[in-house]
């Protein structure tokens, strides 16, 4: 199994899922007492979470291509980005990178694709709803993604940031997100992607009215499909 680089932290709380679901995956993949070939950087959120607010976002390109570079330094195959809203800078951490670096919304679109689906409501954070460096990611894949109104998108960033990426689980926001995810519904969407690695925590199939395309567990299964194929011998 290659070896995979995750950059982490942001937050803490979904880099957890990521551990999680890409030793889960290679488990059942592989079976036995398999797991993942990782190595991990996980950063502090909370300046970085700082500098969102107030949109110094080259200094946080700067920051998260150093760690970067750092994780190919010492032996990752491919760089995992575990956050969807820092793909806002992906076209400077990729540059820095002679490895792979697998883009999330990339994955995702993909995987929505090839399920016969094309207009995805989002949830997310209000950086990535409202920037268009996902939605315009999505776009070029040929779908057509439905955004929140306004109020529902303040709901479901406040729910991120207050609640799910300090691990806390409230039943009265799962209802909250369950109402957005029926808001896109009616707007003409017709799945659902969890744009946020934390939504995960609160929606699933189980409870959305939408198909549900949660974006960290694309992100990990595509990471393993890339880290399990065997390496070609040369001719």
């Amino acid at each position: 199994m290659k070896l995979l680089g995750l950059l982490g932290g942001m937050s803490s709380a979904s880099t957890a899922l990521y551990y999680e679901r890409l030793n889960a995956g290679a488990r059942a993949r592989l079976g036995g007492l398999h797991g993942a070939n990782l190595l991990i950087r996980s950063v502090d959120f909370a300046p970085i979470a700082q500098m969102q607010d107030e949109g110094n976002w080259a200094a946080m390109g700067d920051q998260l291509a150093a760690e970067a570079i750092a994780l190919e330094r010492a032996g990752a195959e491919m760089v995992l980005l575990a956050t969807n809203t820092m793909h806002k800078l992906a076209p400077q951490i990729g540059d820095a990178l002679s490895v792979p670096f697998l883009h999330i919304g990339d994955a995702t679109a993909k995987a929505i694709r090839a399920s016969g689906y094309s207009s995805p409501g989002l949830m997310a954070t209000a950086f990535t709803m409202e920037q268009t460096f996902y939605t315009d990611r999505l776009r070029a894949a040929g779908l057509a993604p439905v955004i929140p109104v306004a109020e529902d998108r303040r709901l479901v960033h406040r729910i991120i940031y207050d609640e799910l990426c300090k691990g806390i689980i409230s039943e009265t926001s799962r209802i909250a997100y369950v109402d957005v995810a029926q808001h896109l519904k009616a707007a003409g969407a017709d799945c659902l992607i969890l744009g946020c690695t934390e939504v995960g925590m609160l929606l699933s199939n189980e409870n959305a009215p939408l198909q549900v395309f949660d974006t960290t567990h694309i992100h990990c299964d595509a990471a393993l499909d890339w880290a399990l194929v065997p390496a070609q011998v040369p001719a």
